[in-house]
């Protein structure tokens, strides 16, 4: 029997009725998806990128130490950004520190954990400066490491304050020499990264990576819905392997933050909370 089909993959990914992302954040991902350079320049870029990180991870291990400083390796992303990476990979990136926050805080809402919520919500790109990218990961370790000894239950009531997205300035007016995807961003500035962070430092970043299915399960009991657990991909915090595709790992990071911000803030406006 022919095919008489010609289905778009865009259309259905657009389409899926699986994803909670508004639809307007659903089209940027497809469109930055969808740039020229995701598909001409990101295959490249990933593996220049991995190969140049595996060698100055192998050189640090024989000369340790910081190589760049960490406000050099600031100015440098944001230069970048600014110059060479389309405003809406830009928007995407900034915004992703903000849900991340917004997860963040609400667990230390939402448990008797003994820290103050954390205060990293970036709305212009100039905000990714001041060590953000260091501090975004910290800020993981930190509520985890608050919530040793914890007993970790779905409260009588949930606090929802601060789940907003506040407006966000990428800088759309900036004269660009290329407008590159998010990904292909992602694998070069994991250079500079590489090379502005001492060996531990960046161990650590990377590891972070890995708490994903952790915070997946802390929300779930939280709230007391099973939905978190679907977005899982079976990463063992105590497996303690960083030979890794960073990059790769990182814009999954992000889609399940988003995830799971979506469900967050769904599962507020059902309870009349309004997640704000």
């Amino acid at each position: 029997m022919p095919v008489t089909s010609d289905p778009s993959m865009w259309e259905a990914i657009y389409a899926d009725p699986s994803v909670p992302l508004d639809k307007p954040l659903v089209r940027m991902i497809i469109e930055d998806q969808q740039r020229p350079s995701r598909r001409l320049l990101y295959p490249v870029a990933r593996i220049v990128s991995r190969v140049l990180v595996a060698v100055l991870s192998v050189v640090k291990r024989v000369a340790p130490g910081r190589w760049m400083t960490l406000g050099t390796m600031d100015a440098l992303c944001l230069w970048f950004l600014r110059r060479f990476v389309s405003p809406d990979a830009v928007e995407l990136l900034i915004r992703h520190f903000v849900v991340e926050t917004n997860l963040v805080n609400f667990i230390i809402r939402n448990t008797p954990a003994a820290i103050e919520p954390v205060t990293l919500r970036p709305t212009t790109l100039s905000g990714l400066g001041d060590n953000a990218v260091v501090e975004h990961d910290v800020n993981v370790y930190d509520v985890l490491i608050a919530l040793d000894g914890v007993a970790i239950a779905a409260p009588e009531r949930l606090n929802f304050a601060q789940l907003d997205v506040p407006a966000i300035d990428p800088e759309r007016r900036r004269r660009r020499l290329l407008r590159l995807d998010i990904q292909t961003a992602l694998c070069l500035m994991n250079i500079p990264f590489c090379i502005a962070l001492n060996l531990e430092e960046f161990r650590r970043a990377i590891h972070s990576l890995r708490f994903d299915d952790s915070f997946l399960s802390i929300l779930a009991v939280l709230t007391d819905d099973e939905t978190f657990e679907h977005w899982k991909m079976g990463a063992l915090s105590l497996w303690m392997d960083t030979n890794v595709d960073v990059p790769q790992l990182v814009y999954r990071h992000a889609l399940v933050c988003e995830y799971a911000h979506a469900h967050l803030v769904s599962i507020a406006q059902r309870r009349g909370e309004g997640g704000q």
